[in-house]
């Protein structure tokens, strides 16, 4: 048996391995105050706080929620270097502090969607915070359109364990890649997290439940305008109800449907050809 077909089976008998469980997620259906930090901090401590008074024991945010997205030129006509430096937010910085203290204080997972400065580069990114407190995975956007002309792309994918599975994050557009969420599910993701911004259509729903199906996961996509949670089958089981600010709330169970798709019958041994650029 060849190495990479060797992984592929170990993978699916990881995730097939997990302990049945279940837990509570709350995608956060929120329109954050672009360049202001101080109101979205608000906002989202508002709502996750309602969040965990229901049940909610992990906490999405979409895309670029602290400071409102403002790393793209199409959506941010006022967008220059100075003014985007200025807002990004470093991993021990106060806002980012004050995020990791909620977390802690409600005692949840919290996953953040920001800009993030890193001494002279900026990235689109997003952070896992647990419940004491600390980033346990951080994700940096891999794939745009070419409009976020300031952010530096990220090049890896990773993923973490947690009392609730094995996690792994993409950042919007990178889901329209069917590589990315593969990569995850491959390392062993059995959730995958999808803080978004654009596209919240018809098309979208059809493309995330395709995600989870394909790899036999949990997608929980969340957006200022459309929440989803689907699981591995490509069902969805939650949705927002189109009205406006809300915390979506689901349970997502941890069991055998995991790695049980198409995922499990992958030859990627004849699979090289997909290295190539496409024509």
């Amino acid at each position: 048996m060849s190495a990479m077909r060797l992984l592929a089976v170990m993978v699916v008998s990881s995730a097939l391995a997990a302990s049945d469980g279940s837990y509570t997620v709350a995608g956060l259906r929120l329109m954050p105050k672009r360049w202001d930090k101080q109101a979205s901090f608000e906002k989202l401590s508002y709502y996750a706080r309602r969040a965990a008074e229901r049940g909610a024991e992990v906490v999405v945010t979409p895309e670029g929620f602290l400071e409102g997205y403002v790393g793209n030129e199409k959506a941010n006509k006022d967008l220059t270097r100075d003014r985007y430096f200025a807002i990004g937010e470093p991993v021990d910085g106060e806002m980012i502090g004050r995020c990791r203290n909620l977390a802690k204080e409600l005692g949840i997972y919290l996953v953040l969607g920001f800009a993030e400065r890193s001494g002279d580069q900026m990235r689109n990114s997003a952070a896992v915070i647990s419940p004491g407190g600390e980033i346990i995975l951080k994700y940096s956007k891999s794939h745009t359109a070419d409009d976020e002309p300031f952010n530096t792309k990220g090049r890896e994918f990773p993923v973490t364990d947690t009392p609730f599975g094995r996690w792994g994050a993409l950042i919007c557009m990178d889901r329209q890649l069917p590589e990315t969420s593969r990569i995850l599910a491959v390392k062993g993701a059995q959730i995958i997290l999808v803080p978004a911004w654009g596209m919240n259509n018809e098309t979208n729903d059809i493309m995330m439940r395709t995600r989870a199906y394909e790899n036999s996961v949990w997608v929980v996509f969340v957006h200022p305008e459309r929440v989803l949670v689907i699981d591995p089958s490509g069902k969805i089981t939650a949705e927002d109800g189109r009205g406006g600010d809300e915390a979506v709330l689901a349970e997502i169970r941890i069991d055998s449907r995991i790695g049980r798709g198409p995922i499990r019958h992958r030859r990627p041994e004849i699979y090289g050809e997909i290295l190539g650029q496409a024509k």
